[in-house]
Order: structure tokens, then C-alpha cells, then sequence
């Protein structure tokens, strides 16, 4: 049980932090594999080669905690308490994954760069900017027809982002650009590091009494709902746009790339209207909560009025003015 234990540890280690939005069994089982992670969507007709800059402000100083959602704010800092488990899984295991993880996307992948897809390697280059990130985040595409991108959601030695080809197909390049922001939140929160800290610690109380186990492995899904949450603002930070990032969940929710031009952020907005109405009834609230207790991703529907609320809120007004001020004074 004991070497069990231990694998099962190895796997959870080199779990990726993935873009897509769980909706189904067969989602949440795919989930639960290493490298898959899921992201948001813009509502737009062309999946053009080019991120153009807008004028957008940049966040040099920005710190994780700036954008962080408070349940993930708060669960990182209790596991900082950890630190002898955290110094361990960063010195010892984690380099190991990383190598790991660098020779099947080098083998596997078309590592992007400014002579390979030079358009991608520029919303890579510009968002890494925005959000203060440095420039050492690999970029590989992989052929995959499910729409997805995703990181090991460290900041180590070899930092990478995988999209596959079948999201570059179904989005605009400023959704494209998004989707890297997402994944750039998630490495610069360290979501990766600080969940199998959070494994470890499910390990334990599990072998000590399955009950507590399952309570602390509960926790751990509340955390990593939280944790998607974060990131989604991170994508809203470098598009500086609502609508880009707000429809890039809609289009990883139900998008086609023949249909792509008719999706409506503002209807699906709408949809959040009937689901609160739904899930504020006792039954509602029952099934509402049953829905999303073993998923690693918020429903989309909450994903999208969460971000929408962040959008018109004070602490994201406050992170662009501040950013604003700054560039001025700057000149």
C-alpha cells in the first residue's frame, strides 16, 4: 500500500494544470490525466494569425496575491507553513518532472519561437511582459483535436505552456493570447508546486484516517477551483478586454469553429441569471453543490459570472489605474 501511495504521489506530482472546463463524466475523468488543464473564450469570426498590441498597460511589479481569488490566496499561504514538505518537492521531485515533461514536449511538440509560428511566440513574448513574468516560458504546440492548453504550473528551471492545435483553430489570436495568460497565471501563482504539497498532505491524513483524507481531498478541489478562478483573471490582466476572456470560456463551453461568429458572451451571461435562479432553491443548491464537488474546474456558467464581477470590481479597476499612473509617470 505504502509503494502505492508513493506512485500515486509521482502521478499527482506531474499532474498539469490544464485549460479546459469540466462538463461532463467523461471530462472529469480526463481531468484527473496528467498534462490537460482547460481555458476561456472570445466570441469572434476570425482565427487570425496575429495578436496585435492595443495600448494595454503593463504590471512589472505584480505579485500572485494582487490577482489571486481569496480562497486561493488563503489556502497557499497556510501551506507556506509547510515549508520542509515544499522544499523537498521543489529540490527533489519537481526537477525530475520537469525533465520529464521537457523531453516529451521537445520529442512531441513544435517548440515556438521568433523563426517557428513567430506570431505566437509574440503574444507569448507581450503577455509574459504585461504580467511580469520574464521571458524563459517555453511555448509548444501539439496536434490534438481537443481544444486545451496547459503547464506544469511551476516556476522553475524549464517553465512551458502546451496548446493544442485545435484550440489555435477554434480561437482569435487575442483569445489565443488569453489562454497563454491563463497558463502564465497558473505559473506565476505556482499552482502546480503548492497542489502537491496539497497531495502530499492528502496522502497523510488518508493513511492516518480515510475520513480525514477525504476531507482534506474535498478541500483540495474547493482549492483548485478557486485556483482556475485566479487565472481567468490573469487572462482578463493582459487582454484588458471582458469580452476576449469572457469568450473564450464560452467557446471552450460550446463553441464550433463553423459557429464561432454567432456566440454570444452577453446571451451566455444571461444563462447565469436562470442557473442562480435554479440553484436557489433547496433542491437547486443540493444539485448545484453534487455538480461540482469532485471537479478540478468551476462550471463554466460560474467561471464566466465570477470573471464578469471581478471585471467591474474595485480591486481590478485599482490594478490598471495604479498601472496606468506608473507608465505615465514613466513617460
Amino acid at each position: 500500500m505504502a509503494g502505492l501511495r508513493a506512485a500515486t504521489l509521482v502521478v499527482l506530482v506531474a499532474h498539469c494544470h490544464a485549460l479546459r472546463v469540466d462538463t461532463s463524466p467523461l471530462a472529469r475523468r480526463a481531468a484527473t490525466k496528467p498534462g490537460i488543464r482547460r481555458a476561456a473564450v472570445h466570441c469572434s469570426t476570425a482565427g487570425a494569425a496575429r495578436a496585435p498590441s492595443r495600448g494595454r498597460v503593463r504590471f512589472p511589479t505584480l505579485a500572485a496575491r494582487d490577482f489571486q481569488h481569496s480562497e486561493d490566496a488563503a489556502a497557499t499561504a497556510s501551506l507556506r507553513s509547510f515549508w520542509p514538505i515544499e522544499s523537498a518537492i521543489r529540490t527533489l521531485i519537481l526537477p525530475v518532472i520537469e525533465e520529464a515533461t521537457f523531453l516529451d514536449n521537445i520529442a512531441s511538440g513544435v517548440l515556438v519561437g521568433p523563426d517557428q509560428l513567430p506570431s505566437l511566440h509574440a503574444a507569448l513574448v507581450e503577455a509574459c511582459a504585461i504580467l511580469g513574468v520574464g521571458d524563459k516560458v517555453d511555448l509548444y504546440v501539439k496536434n490534438n483535436p481537443f481544444p486545451n492548453a496547459y503547464t506544469l504550473a511551476i516556476d522553475g528551471r524549464r517553465p512551458f505552456i502546451v496548446v493544442h492545435s485545435a484550440l489555435l483553430d477554434l480561437l482569435t489570436p487575442e483569445e489565443t493570447q488569453a489562454v497563454l495568460a491563463h497558463e502564465l497565471g497558473h505559473i506565476k501563482c505556482e499552482h502546480g508546486l503548492w497542489i502537491t504539497v496539497a497531495n502530499v498532505l492528502a496522502l497523510a491524513a488518508d493513511a492516518f484516517s480515510p475520513r480525514a483524507g477525504a476531507a482534506v481531498s474535498a478541500a483540495l478541489l474547493r482549492w483548485r477551483r478557486a485556483a482556475e478562478l485566479s487565472c481567468d483573471r490573469a487572462a482578463l490582466l493582459v487582454s484588458q478586454d471582458p469580452t476576449i476572456a469572457l469568450s473564450v470560456i464560452v467557446k471552450l463551453t460550446g463553441g464550433s469553429v463553423s459557429l464561432r461568429g454567432e456566440l454570444s458572451v452577453d446571451a451566455f451571461l444571461r444563462q447565469v441569471q436562470r442557473f442562480d435562479q435554479s440553484a436557489a432553491t433547496r433542491v437547486g443548491s443540493a444539485l448545484s453543490n453534487s455538480q461540482t464537488a469532485a471537479l478540478t474546474h468551476p462550471l463554466p456558467i460560474l467561471r464566466a459570472a465570477e470573471l464578469n464581477r471581478w471585471a467591474s470590481g474595485e480591486q481590478y479597476r485599482a490594478l490598471v489605474s495604479s498601472a496606468k499612473r506608473r507608465q505615465a509617470a514613466l513617460g
